[in-house]
């Protein structure tokens, strides 16, 4: 049984888990205080009592796997639980009660889990949320939140959700890839981390551009590591995941608005504020909105080998990107002024692929060189060889 997600087990799991938080209830036993292994053998008891009153035919096997998906539910997070305990996952996507799927090495793969139905998932995302005082339902019917590990979840339920509520769990891993692993995986080649390192000790300001899940933020964290350590560095993220081995580091991370709509703090305003703290580089995770304005001024203003990222699929495209969160954060100027604000801040652009295989790869390395009739003029420091 271990795996199943048919029916019939499911309707086994909905009716054993409510006996076993019954018993629990009736027996006293408090799981949020109690010793975590005296819970444990409680759980298992219930279910071994509640399947024999049943004359449930099943073997020991199966009963064992009962018994641990009932301590999952009543303990952890239900289905979710042996997701996030296998370190191999990098993402989780609930579709539904019946399509979960997983990303491991890049590779996204349908999970052999399933949830009873929409009030099971709901329930699940609602005990998630409850320590971090977060909430779920009809009024608030989407909510993005950082887990204590430093994990991201967002959840959408119905009505804005059509098919059932969906959810995303972007889990954190504090074990970064190395500059050895990314070269020994192909991803890049001594030449090109020579050219980074040189590019971060010269105090140049980098942009990392990728599409989704090509790891702009394995390569922040990877270059990051070659900052001097007598240098102060500010981090601005919408959730934190920036893990930097450097003695000297402010870590800021913005605020949604709470239950009432107030109290939202944007990437923009940490920017500005940052700005005050004395920083010798700011780092901001990605840039998304007005925040590129504060960023590409202080980068123009003597805060040089400043570093983010942006969501892109290629080297021209992140400068258009740029521009047009530019225009739509106000950002008041002619096309050749703001042509002229970025090529004079940005120095460099390092380019992320993922193939299909699910191996992500440095594409190219730009300099920019602005010229006075071409703002954007480019020099390709590095270009990978790979397999389209």
């Amino acid at each position: 049984m271990a795996g199943r997600i048919d029916d019939e087990y499911q309707r086994l799991k909905a009716h054993t888990h409510k006996r076993v938080v019954d018993k629990l209830d009736e027996d006293g036993v408090e799981v949020g205080g109690a010793n975590r292994q005296r819970v444990e053998d409680a759980i298992t008891r219930a279910v071994h009592q509640y399947i024999a009153e049943q004359r449930i035919p099943i073997s020991n096997q199966d009963l064992n796997q009962l018994a641990r998906d009932m301590i999952d539910e009543v303990m952890g997070f239900g289905p979710l639980e042996p997701l996030l305990r296998d370190a191999r996952i990098n993402d989780i996507l609930v579709n539904g009660p019946q399509s979960v799927f997983i990303e491991i090495a890049g590779v996204l793969q349908k999970a052999a889990i399933r949830f009873i139905d929409n009030d099971h998932i709901v329930r699940v995302v609602r005990r998630i949320l409850a320590p971090l005082g977060r909430r779920l339902d009809e009024a608030s019917p989407m909510v993005d939140a950082r887990l204590p590990d430093g994990s991201r979840v967002n959840a959408i339920i119905p009505p804005l959700a059509l098919d059932g509520p969906s959810v995303s769990i972007r889990k954190f891993n504090r074990h970064h890839l190395s500059a050895e692993d990314l070269i020994q995986s192909g991803s890049m080649t001594e030449e090109c981390l020579q050219v980074l390192v040189a590019a971060v000790q010269g105090r140049r300001n980098i942009l990392v551009s990728g599409g989704t899940g090509t790891g702009k933020t394995t390569m922040l964290n990877l270059i990051s590591q070659y900052i001097p350590k007598n240098e102060r560095i500010l981090t601005i993220e919408d959730s934190a995941e920036l893990v930097l081995s450097h003695p000297h580091v402010v870590r800021l991370e913005t605020r949604p608005a709470n239950t009432e709509g107030r109290g939202r703090i944007t990437a923009r305003e940490l920017v500005i504020n940052a700005l005050r703290m004395r920083p010798d580089r700011i780092i901001v995770g990605e840039v998304r909105s007005g925040e590129i304005i504060e960023l590409l001024q202080a980068m123009n203003t003597g805060h040089e080998g400043s570093m983010s990222t942006i969501h892109a699929n290629g080297t021209r495209e992140a400068l258009v990107r740029i521009e047009t969160l530019l225009a739509v954060s106000g950002y008041d100027a002619s096309e050749k002024a703001i042509a002229r604000l970025i090529g004079s801040a940005l120095d460099m652009i390092i380019q992320l692929v993922r193939l299909p295989d699910g191996r992500r790869m440095i594409s190219e390395v730009v300099a920019l060189d602005p010229r006075e009739d071409d703002p954007y003029h480019m020099e390709y420091v590095y270009r990978g060889h790979y397999d389209r």
